[in-house]
């Protein structure tokens, strides 16, 4: 019995190295390409007249309609709204809450929440298309005028309500 412990002691051990090692592979290949990444991410949000670009997707089957053409309806709704949670992430950015857990070097626990919150307005519908057979894609572009007034807007309702506060 103890023999056996002390073997997955060991292997637990060499589970971590491994592991180690893979990560600090995958930071220094990310390092090395991080330009590349950084042109691929604004070629995806910022469209050829530097409008802000979101996509949003909802799959077909799991919504809750009574028939098939309901869920279809039902996703394609969902998809949008999926879309303008994309572009309020790139307007006002994201609220992250994470905790993680972590005793004798082994994560117990790992939670991460995320939230945001804010006003979108004169968004353009660039796109509704399926994805294979189940999913809608929606793709929606706004405005860097705009973004720039929503971003002053939202500055001054915090400051409105910093003021409210004292």
């Amino acid at each position: 019995m103890k023999n056996s412990q002390s073997v997955i002691s060991s292997l637990q051990r060499r589970s971590r190295f491994v592991g180690a090692v893979l990560l600090v592979l995958s930071l220094i290949s990310c390092a090395t390409n991080n330009g590349d990444y950084n042109a691929a991410v604004v070629s995806t949000i910022v469209d050829q007249n530097d409008n802000i670009v979101a996509t949003g997707y909802a799959v077909i089957s799991i919504q809750a309609g009574d028939n098939p053409a309901h869920q279809r309806l039902l996703s394609i709704r969902a998809s949008k709204l999926d879309a303008y949670r994309a572009l309020l992430e790139q307007v006002y950015g994201q609220y992250l809450d994470t905790t993680t857990t972590i005793a004798e070097m082994v994560v117990k626990s790992d939670t991460f929440r995320s939230r945001v919150q804010g006003v979108i307005y004169g968004a353009r519908l660039v796109s509704i298309t399926t994805v294979g057979e189940d999913t809608y894609e929606t793709t929606l572009s706004l405005n860097n005028s705009i973004v720039n007034d929503l971003r002053e807007l939202y500055l001054e309702s915090m400051a409105q309500q910093k003021l409210a506060r004292l």
